[in-house]
């Protein structure tokens, strides 16, 4: 896999998919978790982890916010997801290249709306874009790639960078929320940024 500079994807172990996780999403309201492919059906497992039935097929470092797992407890077990079905997951979302999902990635990493410096603006914009690479890189180079945003409704590879972050399909009773979905043969993983004001 490879982003639109040609830079390649490598595969990674736990430790480092840990540090660029970590440093891409940690200060922010974001979800980011893994699952099995145990269904032909990708969004069966999409489904699967937005509701905690599985655990990452790996052992490795997943993000859950604390208010998370109190909605959890308070009696909604995809919170802070709405209770959707595994067709509602798939007509939500739409495909991306490669190239655009490293930049959605990496954008998740800024606030919504009055973030001070986002990613296209940083000093470290190639730092942040390489961390995305790395996070993406576990899903290999067969990897697909789906978003939830209004951007990938009309073009497959839209230009995360240039614009602030923008909502899409809703998946959650925030204000907006944003998603992608990386699926691999294997496994899925799935990364959303959430505007909870």
């Amino acid at each position: 896999m490879t982003d639109r500079s040609g830079n390649s994807m490598k595969p990674l172990d736990s430790n480092t998919w840990e540090a660029a996780l970590v440093r891409l999403l940690d200060d922010v309201y974001t979800f980011a978790m893994t699952g099995p492919r145990r269904h032909e059906d990708w969004s069966e497992d999409v489904l699967a982890v937005m509701e905690r039935t599985v655990a990452d097929p790996r052992g490795w470092r997943v993000m859950e916010w604390q208010v998370d797992r109190q909605g959890r407890e308070a009696g909604r077990p995809s919170h802070p997801f709405m209770a959707l079905t595994a067709e509602e997951v798939r007509e939500g979302m739409s495909p991306v290249d490669s190239a655009a999902a490293v930049e959605l990635l990496a954008s998740l990493s800024q606030e919504w709306f009055f973030e001070a410096a986002p990613v296209r603006s940083r000093a470290d914009v190639d730092e942040v874009l390489a961390d995305a690479r790395t996070v993406l890189a576990r899903f290999g180079p067969d990897a697909t790639f789906w978003s939830s945003s209004e951007a990938a409704r009309t073009s497959a590879s839209p230009d995360f960078l240039a614009r602030d972050l923008e909502g899409g399909r809703p998946f959650t009773d925030y204000m907006m929320d944003l998603g992608l979905v990386a699926v691999s043969p294997d496994e899925v993983g799935v990364f959303w940024s959430f505007n909870a004001n």
